[in-house]
């Protein structure tokens, strides 16, 4: 049996995903740094231009809180508040106002019952339960075939099938992700948070961090292929 960790479908199918999860992650450094240093001519925060994507969208009961950390930045649908990151927070770059925005709207999302956004929260119970059994059950089914007989088959099985729950959940993120960020963007736009040129250098650091879960996907899509493959060839 080849090493499990590093065959040679990991090589042709996770390994490339993988380099462009590195690839999309250096991208989103590199720009949101770069545009961290242009402050927008409005002189607006992140907070107050999170704010003002929520009112516009008639969203009034979202708190908006500082959170410690670099690009910790997340909208927390159980206590309803939007958290931003203190070099968002308080800053005036154009990054921090794209991702800030960003945020505000997935809370709009929320608030007007986006159907991808609530679909994806009610499988988040089942993704965290596959996220955590699948690869113990598949080393299981891997490794102890000799000693459980038809069982470790069953296991490998179920493993790839919870591992497949978590599959889907990337990709019911990725329409909520370019869903936000186009809430935000048409938003920046129509309310003149930002000019044309501080909106494009806005979208370059959304698109890249957009590409980030692309990657994920793309890696968990890799992954789920090759663990069908070693299944069948195991047969």
């Amino acid at each position: 049996m080849p090493f499990f960790f590093f065959d040679n479908y990991y090589i042709l199918f996770v390994l490339p995903a993988l380099i462009l999860a590195l690839i999309a992650q250096q991208m989103v450094s590199s720009r949101f740094r770069k545009y961290s240093a242009v402050k927008n001519h409005r002189g607006m925060t992140g907070a107050q231009a999170a704010e003002e994507v929520l009112k516009t969208h008639g969203v009034y009961d979202v708190k908006i809180e500082g959170i410690a950390g670099n690009l910790t930045d997340h909208y927390d649908p159980r206590g309803n508040v939007i958290r931003l990151s203190k070099n968002v927070y308080d800053s005036t770059s154009v990054a921090a106002v794209g991702i800030a925005a960003h945020e505000a709207g997935h809370a709009v999302q929320y608030a007007k019952g986006y159907g991808p956004i609530k679909i994806r929260q009610a499988i988040i119970p089942v993704t965290k339960i596959g996220s955590s059994l699948s690869m113990p059950l598949i080393l299981i089914g891997l490794f102890f075939t000799a000693q459980l007989g038809d069982l470790a088959e069953m296991l490998f099985l179920l493993g790839i099938a919870l591992f497949g729950l978590a599959t889907v959940f990337q990709v019911i993120t990725l329409p909520v992700e370019f869903n936000a960020s186009r809430r935000a963007v048409e938003t920046l736009e129509s309310t003149r948070i930002l000019y044309e040129d501080e909106l494009a250098q806005t979208k370059k650091v959304l698109s890249a961090a957009a590409l980030t879960y692309v990657a994920a996907l793309a890696v968990s899509l890799g992954q789920l292929l090759r663990l069908l493959l070693i299944y069948n060839r195991r047969r």
